[in-house]
């Protein structure tokens, strides 16, 4: 039976991934958070590695406060560039495998067709350029790694944007967001799955990219969020990029090109729109 090691275990995909362990049974699971494992110690990740006998760690640790990002260089660097190198260090002498999880933001966001596994990288943040050296570092010292590169991430746990807009959207009478970026939503339990699919599957090494189907900007995406939630009494303003002054640069361009995971894995993505509604749906199930 092997063993998989899940770093990140609080945050929103590693919460989805300690769910979906319930459902997926057959294999030992460790689920960590700083508490439990600091991944920016290279001789404590040895040890728990070695200690617990770990097959397989999926790295969904990271630091992701884009704009603090600006100001905490260091530690942005410790955990999103040097800890996944360590993880890659302690599995590649078990001959295990690791699952380091990116960004869309690896890109500059300045492309009109779908980003694509081989486009190349530019990224104009810290959180990005840090993210790109952790792929870097993962590939480096575990040939077995398979990076995915997801954007937009959202679920029914911890801080994230349709958290966010449905708290506001109760708060306030009218709200600007941005209009001029796009992507696509992603909803954590479907990243999970998919991250699932290729363990089960047999992980294929190399560079993929998730995200769910379609494309919206953060406007449509919050008309979306209020339209589901029933929230009628906001009225949402489109806003430009430079009307809404932040510390990092956002892509204006995040859409992803997912055909390699679809292909190698057999995956079907949900629409986003299907997937909001499920996590709202569960959100509000949740508060009443």
């Amino acid at each position: 039976m092997k063993t998989i090691l899940v770093t990140g275990a609080n945050g929103q995909l590693g919460n989805e991934m300690r769910l979906l362990a319930e459902k997926y049974q057959g294999y030992n699971y460790c689920f960590t958070d700083i508490a439990e494992l600091d991944i920016c110690d290279e001789q404590a990740v040895d040890a728990f590695v070695a200690e617990h006998q770990v097959d397989i760690i999926v790295n969904c640790a990271a630091y992701t406060a884009v704009d603090k990002a600006e100001d905490n260089v260091a530690l942005c660097e410790r955990l999103n560039r040097f800890a996944p190198g360590y993880l890659a260090k302690a599995i590649q002498k078990r001959g295990g495998q690791l699952i380091q999880v990116s960004t869309d933001y690896v890109f500059d966001g300045t492309a009109h067709v779908p980003y694509r596994e081989t486009h190349p990288t530019s990224p104009n943040s810290v959180y990005g350029s840090t993210k790109l050296a952790g792929e870097q570092e993962a590939m480096k010292y575990c040939p077995e790694t398979m990076v995915v590169r997801t954007a937009w991430l959202y679920s029914s746990f911890g801080n994230n944007f349709v958290k966010t807009m449905l708290r506001l959207g109760h708060e306030r009478d009218s709200l600007g967001v941005v209009f001029d970026q796009v992507g696509t939503p992603t909803y954590a339990r479907d990243l999970a799955e998919a991250l699932f699919a290729a363990i089960r599957q047999g992980i294929v090494p190399g560079i993929y990219h998730f995200s769910n189907e379609g494309v919206c900007s953060w406007y449509d995406f919050t008309q979306m969020i209020h339209r589901i939630a029933g929230i009628t009494d906001c009225k949402l303003k489109p806003l430009h990029s430079e009307e809404y002054p932040a510390k990092a640069n956002r892509p204006h361009y995040s859409v992803l090109d997912k055909t390699k995971i679809k292909e190698t894995y057999g995956l079907e993505i949900p629409y986003w729109v299907d997937s909001l509604k499920e996590c709202i749906d569960l959100l509000q199930g949740a508060n009443n």
